[in-house]
């Protein structure tokens, strides 16, 4: 039975663009990748449990290997992309106080009034 699954729009581009290049359907794209990733959670020469150890502050970084270490920094890169819940109620009191909420490309402090989402 087939499932929708909603993915952010960067992981759909992704997806299409690798999916034309290998001359797959995107949903052959999808379950290439997903066979991948579950084969290389299951491998002895990479271990996932290590990276999750990693990144959640129980095992050194410079203890993984080459490939765990690349593993780990995307994954650590993706979560400090993403605000916690803390964090955007931090920010979200300063913007109603008025003070800063951030830096500019220069370092320069940016208030409340300035930040404009794109």
């Amino acid at each position: 039975m087939a499932q929708s699954v909603k993915l952010a729009d960067d992981v759909m581009s992704l997806v299409r663009r690798e999916a034309e290049l290998q001359s797959r359907s995107v949903a052959g794209q999808i379950a290439h990748w997903i066979k991948i990733g579950r084969a290389i959670e299951r491998s002895s020469a990479f271990d996932y449990s290590r990276i999750k150890q990693a990144l959640e502050g129980r095992l050194d970084t410079t203890e993984l290997k080459e490939g765990e270490e690349a593993a780990w920094l995307d994954e650590f890169t993706n979560k400090m992309a993403e605000p916690t819940a803390d964090e955007q109620e931090f920010f979200a009191q300063r913007r109603m106080l008025g003070r800063g909420v951030g830096l500019d490309a220069g370092g320069n402090l940016i208030y409340a009034k300035d930040d404009v989402a794109p």
